[in-house]
């Protein structure tokens, strides 16, 4: 079977447009698909439009040597993976908006033979559902017995924003096909970039398998964001006592936060409630656990403002997790909006140092200000740390002049 040379990735975000850039710097000739023309007009000049470190050589490599070329549409190739979100609806069901769009985009230019790789996080049976959609669009690509002429596959990304590229490498992959052909061909084009072991199964175990470890993450953050409260309803200091408990040798409580956040964490585990909602009553649980965290925040930040109705309050930190640009379900994002909404008189100042604007939502209140940490720690009357970046761990609060009675530290990190 003679190794895949061409490939189109649909959807240039966090996911897609790293493995396309690795694809392209390994001997595989990569078109990259987006509906953004910003986003193809910046991948086509060879600079990345979010942050991730050392995805730019990567990228400005494969560029110039005219590897990885970008457009609004489609071209043909030998591979296809599909890089695009699945978000939730407001009743947290599965939207498979985007993948059906990228389905259907792509099933005009496939041949028979050609392989189909949904890379998207996605509920189980959705690898089938990319084959009914093309099929239904393509009858030409199923052959006498009903079966399809296009390849499918699932291969879910584990990666960690801010190790994109290390991890794409080192990373172990779980491929899964809707036949073990399927699978094998997945293996081989993954294979041109990736030392992990890649690990071969069906695509609907592939998929559950990706919601089970976010799943498992989220129920453990759940552990730790309750015992955050209990320890505040029994005046213990929680960051203190996780220590503690921590020195067990059989024991590792995560360390609690202001929610949980992310496109992966904060959606996977509905996934799973929605394919078995009478089952699946601990995910369900921590779910609802972390959601409700950024509220008893929001409490905490009350308590510390008191009677002012004008206040002046500092929110440390827009994005998920530590050192990213990326705010997608980010508690932090959420609780500032909130604090905007409830304090319309006062000034919520937003400081998030890897990012050069606040985010739509945020702009368009009037009261929100994005600013940096020594203005907004002069400024406020209450400092909330939402997000533990280095820029916000390298001062304390000494330094910045804030009484620790000002301060709501979700963190811990000044705690």
């Amino acid at each position: 079977m003679t190794a895949m040379t061409t490939a189109t990735v649909v959807g240039l975000g966090y996911i897609g447009l790293p493995t396309a850039a690795i694809l392209a710097t390994n001997g595989v000739t990569v078109h990259g698909v987006d509906v953004n023309e910003s986003v193809v007009d910046q991948v086509s000049r060879g600079v990345v439009p979010f942050v991730e470190p050392d995805l730019g050589g990567f990228l400005s490599q494969a560029v110039a040597a005219g590897t990885l070329t970008a457009s609004t549409a489609v071209k043909p190739a030998e591979a296809y993976i599909l890089a695009v979100p699945t978000p939730f609806h407001e009743d947290l069901s599965p939207d498979l908006t985007y993948v059906k769009a990228a389905a259907e985009a792509i099933a005009p230019v496939l041949q028979p033979g050609a392989l189909v790789i949904l890379e998207s996080t996605s509920p189980p049976r959705t690898t089938e559902k990319v084959a009914e959609w093309i099929s239904a669009k393509r009858p030409d690509l199923v052959d006498a017995d009903g079966a399809p002429t296009v390849l499918f596959a699932h291969c879910p990304e584990r990666v960690l924003p801010g190790r994109i590229m290390t991890e794409l490498v080192t990373n172990d992959r779980i491929v899964g096909g809707i036949t073990a052909e399927a699978a094998q061909r997945a293996k081989d084009l993954y294979s041109t970039f990736c030392d992990g072991e890649i690990l071969l199964t069906d695509a609907t175990t592939a998929e559950l398998a990706k919601l089970v470890e976010n799943s498992y993450r989220d129920v453990n953050i759940a552990f730790a964001n309750e015992l955050s409260l209990i320890s505040d309803e029994l005046g213990v200091n929680v960051w203190e006592l996780i220590e503690l408990a921590n020195h067990h040798p059989r024991v590792n409580i995560l360390q609690p936060g202001p929610g949980v956040g992310g496109h992966c964490i904060a959606v996977d585990p509905w996934f799973i409630v929605d394919a078995a909602p009478s089952l699946a009553r601990l995910i369900r649980t921590a779910r609802e656990v972390n959601d409700a965290k950024p509220e008893w925040v929001l409490g905490k930040v009350a308590d510390a403002v008191g009677t002012s109705s004008a206040p002046v309050i500092a929110a440390l930190g827009l994005a998920f997790k530590p050192d990213v640009d990326d705010l997608r379900e980010s508690p932090a994002r959420k609780i500032v909006a909130e604090l905007a909404d409830r304090y319309p008189t006062g000034t919520v100042l937003a400081v998030e140092p890897h990012v050069e604007e606040l985010p739509r939502e945020l702009a368009n209140r009037k009261n929100v200000e994005l600013a940096t940490l020594e203005d907004a720690a002069a400024r406020a009357d209450v400092v909330v740390l939402l997000v533990d970046h280095r820029h916000f761990r390298a001062a304390t609060p000494e330094q910045l002049g804030i009484e620790p009675m000002r301060i709501v530290d979700t963190k811990g990190i000044w705690a």
